[in-house]
């Protein structure tokens, strides 16, 4: 398998011819320029692990009223983001497993016209993902900061608004991408948007962290309790920094290739760095396991409505 659709576009430079890159892959040399060999099993599997997890995160949260919530359906907006881009790995992957067995045989215009529909899916589901995972960190920062005018703030109206403003923004962009990808302006854009969701991720969990560090270390000081303080105040830089962690190490490698197409695409220890391009689609996939853990199941009222739902207690 060579990537996920939208993505092998951005696989390797497109303004370098393909023997400079052979030689300057040889240039850099190594074994370890060769790039990591991801088998089709393991993309099927993280895909369909993916795809059922975000599923119950979705049922469960249709199912109990008690999580009719904007905060809630951000997280299943998110959800849906992360099944989009299992969905389209899965189908890809199929249909490469399918053509290269010769089970499944295809006219080039009609694998070009799939490409295009899967291209469209994965970059809009990225954008997305990437922009309610914005959304939520905002959500949160308003529930604790303006809690007592957090109903009045984030209306169900202004949910709605901003859930349909996020698809239709994730539509259009990926419409753009798809027809000018080989344009840098369309690249710089992409890092531009990682960039700005990571700092906005970085500044409004950073500053939600040292409120609550703030209220613990009164209420502590009241309390004469300074070991409950400590272990509030590592419990808070845990989470924070899994969190931004897994954010980071899940979608930086992604936009790092990105930039280096930009910077340096004919540099030999860049082309090496392109030569795992596969890997860093692997650490996109996982973010879709990961993001349930961290944004939906740590909710008991949900972990309990996923049990109704996985027992079909409807």
């Amino acid at each position: 398998m060579s990537t996920l659709a939208p993505l092998r576009l951005l696989r390797e430079p497109w303004n370098t011819s393909e023997g400079n890159q052979s030689n300057a892959t040889a240039g850099a040399g190594g074994a370890w320029c060769q790039g990591l060999d991801i088998p089709n099993e393991l993309f099927l599997t993280l895909g369909l692990v993916s795809l059922v997890e975000n599923l119950l995160v979705v049922a469960a949260i249709l199912k109990n009223r008690n999580l009719h919530s904007p905060m809630y359906y951000f997280i299943c907006c998110l959800a849906v983001s992360d099944m989009l881009v299992s969905v389209s790995n899965l189908a890809e992957t199929l249909f490469m497993l399918l053509m290269e067995h010769g089970v499944l045989v295809i006219r080039a215009s009609i694998v070009r016209h799939m490409d295009n529909v899967i291209d469209m899916l994965i970059c809009s589901s990225v954008v997305s993902s990437l922009s309610f995972l914005g959304v939520i960190a905002v959500d949160r920062y308003i529930t604790i900061f303006y809690a007592l005018r957090y109903h009045s703030i984030m209306t169900l109206q202004r949910a709605v608004v901003t859930m349909a403003s996020v698809w239709l923004a994730s539509t259009v962009s990926s419409t753009v991408f798809i027809t000018y990808y080989r344009n840098n302006a369309i690249l710089l854009c992409l890092i531009g948007f990682f960039l700005f969701m990571l700092v906005l991720m970085l500044v409004l969990y950073i500053h939600m962290f040292a409120l609550a560090r703030h209220h613990v270390r009164s209420i502590s000081s009241q309390q004469k309790q300074p070991t409950m303080y400590r272990t509030s105040s590592l419990k808070g830089a845990v989470t924070l920094t899994i969190l931004l962690g897994v954010f980071f190490i899940c979608w930086g490698p992604f936009f790092f290739h990105l930039i280096l197409i930009v910077t340096c695409p004919t540099n030999p220890f860049c082309t090496c760095f392109f030569s795992y391009f596969n890997l860093f689609l692997i650490l996109i996939i996982c973010n879709s396991v990961v993001d349930p853990l961290i944004y939906a199941f740590r909710s008991q009222e949900l972990r309990r409505t996923l049990r109704e739902v996985v027992m079909c207690s409807w």
